[in-house]
């Protein structure tokens, strides 16, 4: 196996998604179009598939109609070096979404985000389960997410 990539589910979004992410994310790139024909179940000449590529990460973006929407059963995690990095991703995907608890939001299209630091995953099993409790006490009463309060919460202070 290559590998394993996500295919985002758009009403007739896709082209402008692909647009959207690869102006956000560094290091990303705009890959092909293709586009639905004659008998299908979308207009000849309609996009039917975006892909792209953020920071390294292929992406499949289906204009598939109205018939699934995004939930949260399933979010993309963006793993931030600095608060720097936070902020922007956390500024640039809410506009027009929904922001939510706990380094959650929605974009404008439905896709939810969790936008944390990258040394959540250390914090989190690196310590015993009263390091964990108190990173997840401080995580719980954000909405975006800070690094250096989590930091010190994971460090004990």
């Amino acid at each position: 196996m290559k590998a394993i990539n996500p295919c985002l589910w758009f009403n007739t979004e896709a082209e402008e998604a692909m647009n959207f992410y690869t102006s956000i994310f560094p290091n990303s790139k705009k890959g092909k179009l293709t586009y639905y024909g004659d008998g299908m179940h979308m207009p000849k000449g309609t996009v039917l598939t975006a892909t792209f590529n953020l920071n390294g990460n292929e992406f499949m973006a289906l204009n598939g109609g109205p018939n699934d929407t995004f939930n949260h059963a399933i979010s993309l995690m963006a793993l931030c070096d600095t608060q720097a990095e936070i902020d922007h991703l956390w500024d640039k995907l809410g506009f027009g979404g929904t922001i939510e608890q706990c380094g959650w939001l929605r974009d404008k299209y439905g896709v939810a985000w969790q936008i944390v630091p990258s040394k959540l995953r250390e914090w989190m099993e690196g310590g015993d389960g009263a390091q964990t409790q108190r990173l997840m006490a401080e995580v719980m009463k954000m909405v975006k997410l800070d690094i250096a309060t989590m930091e010190k919460a994971a460090n004990g202070a």
